[in-house]
């Protein structure tokens, strides 16, 4: 997709795929339909926003050049390209190879530095929280197979136990935060 300003509002060159042209193939080879796209600057900086934020969790926990973040190379290149003729070249640099990146100020964006807190914030206490639960659903299930009795009420399916043992840990973190944490360094507790 090609974007040409107009106006300082922002519109794309329409394009259409042709058959047979070995450009496209299978499904992808029909004529497509016909785009039209208008961003202003402060909604171009947005998009160049949010795919700053996709990418960044596509790559968060792994290094940039792993699969599932090259898989966004391309695409993410294009939109970066486009922030000079959109008004945003301070929001690019370019970097080694010539491949354009964000800018600092696109990295160091407050709204952007706030969800990707929130984020980490958000998938800490997730992960703590499925991890302690598993732990303790497994130290259950080995007392239990260690005490099985006739006529003991059958036990919980796995997922309503964990789903029970989470419900404790999310209370107990709401209530105290991290505060009645103990780590035990060299063994099991």
């Amino acid at each position: 997709m090609t974007i040409s300003p107009v106006m300082g509002i922002f519109k794309p060159k329409l394009l259409q795929t042709r058959p047979n042209s070995g450009v496209a193939r299978g499904a992808a080879s029909r004529t497509c339909c016909r785009m039209k796209i208008s961003f202003t600057t402060k909604e171009y900086a947005r998009l160049l926003e949010l795919a700053y934020l996709g990418r960044w969790v596509v790559a968060s926990r792994k290094s940039e050049d792993a699969p599932p973040a090259r898989r966004y190379d391309d695409i993410f290149q294009k939109l970066l390209e486009l922030a000079s003729s959109l008004g945003c070249a301070d929001l690019v640099e370019e970097r080694d190879g010539g491949l354009l990146g964000p800018s600092a100020k696109l990295e160091e964006n407050e709204p952007v530095r706030e969800f990707i807190g929130e984020f980490e914030n958000d998938t800490f206490w997730s992960e703590l929280v499925t991890r302690l639960a598993e732990g303790d659903y497994a130290a259950e299930q080995a007392k239990r197979a260690l005490a099985e009795a006739p006529g003991v009420e059958p036990p919980p399916t796995p997922d309503q136990r964990l789903k029970q043992i989470e419900d404790a840990y999310w209370d107990e973190f709401e209530k105290h935060d991290l505060a009645n944490v103990i780590v035990l360094r060299g063994g099991r507790g």
